[in-house]
């Protein structure tokens, strides 16, 4: 069978020796299939250029913006698969504009991003980053400084109560915390009964948690969510944990609190500006824990965001509705059911 679906990966899974840079991103889903091809864009750019695209139907998008410019001249264009769960960088109505599907790895995170913020907790409670420094630099007799906490008997809040959140609550079932809170106002309150999650308005989550954790995307309703207002609100023993999306949390107010000492510390992953090329302000701060966007990046994460992603492409070219579409209205239009008709390896969505 001739091929008749492409799909390619952007050029940021390759270095520059045009070798992986992960070791597994899920490929061997989409390898044999009769009429598929899997190629690699030569060339990595910030945005997605309309050229790269020619002759795909679909992309596997790792960091690249995916903008209206990326998709609107791209008559075969049938999907983008973004590599991960966050997709602010991809502009949503564009796609559908478009009759392009965007999809998400939903599910493929949850574990590992939950596990990560479970050692985060651990690391700040008990001041593993100090301590280690008091070892490394002979400071062997200041350690009665640094008494640390349990995670017994205290109360994690979680901003958004998705999959990640739902996650984090099971892998904390065994630290007799206190029941969960958690804000989220399009959650499940079955779900979170279920869980043992009492669900209450952000201004109590975040005046009465030991533990604010923020696990919502990215979106005009929750950028700047957490500012001034609310970091103000926390108690002085309380510690804050951004492994969601920057621009979520005021990173200005963030520093002002710990500088005035009203928080006990925080883990910061992702900013509001990425990457981040020079000191970042945050990292003054000893009580403090940074990460490059990627304290959650292990081999076994990048395998399953890799498998549900390339899954989703393999539906929709044999004519299935994938898993963790972010636009599914667009399903309902007679151009992009043509164009998938057309484009389906069997011709028949």
């Amino acid at each position: 069978m001739a091929v008749k679906f492409s799909v390619g990966w952007t050029g940021d899974f390759r270095g520059p020796d045009g070798q992986p840079v992960y070791r597994d991103v899920g490929q061997e889903v989409l390898e044999g299939v009769p009429g598929l091809s899997v190629t690699h864009l030569e060339e990595h750019r910030p945005e997605l250029g309309p050229d790269q695209l020619a002759g795909l139907q679909g992309v596997i998008v790792l960091t690249p913006r995916v903008t209206a410019r990326s998709v609107s001249s791209s008559e075969d264009l049938l999907a983008i698969g973004r590599f991960g769960v966050g997709y602010d960088h991809v502009d949503v109505a564009a796609c559908t504009a478009a009759n392009v599907v965007l999809s998400i790895a939903a599910g493929a995170v949850d574990r590992s991003v939950a596990e990560a913020t479970l050692a985060w907790m651990l690391a700040l409670t008990h001041h593993i980053r100090t301590k280690d420094a008091l070892v490394r630099k002979g400071r062997w007799q200041e350690r009665s400084n640094y008494m640390g906490c349990e995670l017994r008997g205290r109360t994690l809040g979680i901003i958004g109560l998705g999959g990640i959140g739902r996650a984090l609550v099971r892998l904390l079932a065994g630290f007799d915390m206190n029941p969960p809170l958690a804000f989220d106002p399009y959650a499940d309150p079955d779900v979170a009964r279920g869980l043992g999650v009492r669900l209450v308005p952000l201004d109590e989550l975040m005046a009465s948690a030991d533990f604010v954790s923020v696990h919502c995307p990215l979106t005009d309703q929750t950028r700047g969510l957490i500012g001034a207002r609310e970091l103000g609100r926390m108690k002085p023993s309380a510690y804050l944990l951004n492994t969601a999306r920057g621009g979520i949390v005021d990173e200005a107010a963030l520093a002002e609190v710990l500088r005035g000492r009203q928080i006990a510390g925080a883990a910061v992953d992702c900013f509001a500006e990425e990457p981040v090329t020079r000191p970042h302000p945050l990292g003054e701060f000893e009580n403090v824990l940074l990460a490059p966007h990627s304290i959650a990046w292990t081999d076994e994460l990048f395998r399953e965001i890799g498998r549900t992603v390339c899954r989703g492409m393999l539906d929709l070219a044999q004519g299935r509705q994938p898993h963790g579409v972010v636009n599914p209205e667009v399903f309902g239009r007679p151009e992009f059911q043509a164009k998938w008709a057309r484009l389906a390896l069997d011709g028949h969505p």
